[in-house]
């Protein structure tokens, strides 16, 4: 049986915050097969940092990360001021028994990602959060 994946308009931008090097390595190879950028960040304050400095599409953050979590950097981020505040944001997590998806969306975040991940949950996540929704001014814009 074949998958089928979304299309996308263009290339994304993509941060990925994760503390497990093997995490990064997965998604990235994931994303460059799919022609996606990923800039790649161990830790919610380097996260925070990369992206007052530079543009992204969308954000895919580990949630259990020592010192700050992807729950506490998910909240700064959301607390700044600047356009940075408003990136989607999706949850990645292998503990998918502590919260539901959409205590995520009630968190900041945009979409939740369980791991292990599978390629067509983490595109569809992708398409969701960083896609307007349909018939909202920014689609139409788009257009």
């Amino acid at each position: 049986m074949s998958q089928t994946y979304p299309k996308f308009d263009r290339p994304l931008a993509v941060l990925h915050v994760d503390d497990d090097p093997m995490n990064l390595r997965v998604v990235e190879e994931i994303l460059g097969a799919f022609h996606h950028s990923s800039a790649k960040v161990m830790s919610g304050a380097e996260a925070l940092q990369l992206l007052s400095e530079r543009p992204f599409d969308i954000v895919l953050m580990d949630i259990h990360m020592p010192g700050m979590t992807g729950i506490e950097t998910v909240e700064r981020l959301r607390a700044q001021p600047g356009p940075e505040r408003n990136i989607p944001v999706i949850a990645l997590t292998a503990d998918v028994f502590s919260r539901r998806p959409e205590e995520y969306r009630a968190l900041g975040f945009n979409d939740f990602v369980s791991k292990p991940i599978l390629v067509a949950d983490l595109l569809n996540a992708i398409k969701r959060a960083a896609e307007p929704p349909k018939g909202s001014l920014s689609a139409a814009n788009a257009a």
